[in-house]
């Protein structure tokens, strides 16, 4: 299947995603919903999560993606391969979070990834970046204590500034001693930190644990 084209950039402050989602039946959603839930914020084409929900089959798998194309794309794969732990949601993420954690059963979501984020370069585009501190205080309302959030970016600044922010909530604590990871703490590396590491870049890792 032909890769679908869509524009790299999205900007989330458009008026066009404002609109929040509406709250996920999910035992519509998942064949067993009281598994763990692992959230993957900022998906893109779902690669990644089609290749860990078999791996983990007693988890159920949820990726968070701003281009509707991508989504649908996901989602149709993910049916051709009948993977019933795995669904794929378009949405904005910065304003549709809390609608989307706020039904699930307490210590439901246990493992959260942001891996790769648009980093936005410009300062005066820092608002449209996805890891913002309203975001990280949502995590914080809703992942179970002892969960995970793991974070990954090809940008230092922006490895830094999504460390700082988890940093500053008191509901988390970052693991390991050293400031970067050296290795990827979960089976399946994403496509760009493939093409990343083939260039001989450094990928910038943490850990951060739910206190």
């Amino acid at each position: 299947m032909p890769l679908i084209r869509v524009r790299q950039h999205v900007n989330p402050l458009a008026r066009k995603f404002q609109t929040p989602v509406d709250p996920l039946e999910w035992e519509k959603v998942y064949t067993k919903p009281n598994q763990p839930l692992h959230l993957d914020i900022g998906c893109a084409r779902g690669r990644f999560l089609l290749q860990m929900a078999p791996i983990e089959a007693n988890w159920n798998f949820l990726g968070l993606e701003i281009r509707e194309p991508l989504v649908e794309e996901a989602n149709r794969l993910r049916t051709e391969l009948g993977l019933t732990n795995l669904h794929y949601l378009f949405c904005n993420v910065n304003n549709s979070l809390a609608p989307i954690l706020s039904t699930l059963p307490t210590g439901i979501l246990q493992r959260v990834t942001i891996q790769f984020p648009d980093p936005w370069f410009k300062t005066r585009h820092a608002k449209r970046r996805v890891v913002q501190p309203e975001l990280v205080t949502e995590l914080a309302n809703y992942l179970a204590v002892g969960g995970i959030v793991f974070l990954q970016s090809d940008q230092k600044f922006i490895a830094v500034e999504m460390c700082d922010r988890f940093t500053e909530n008191p509901a988390f604590a970052k693991m390991g001693t050293e400031e970067w990871l050296a290795e990827n703490p979960l089976p399946v590396p994403t496509e760009r930190e493939i093409a990343t590491q083939k260039k001989g870049e450094p990928v910038y890792r943490a850990l951060f644990v739910k206190q």
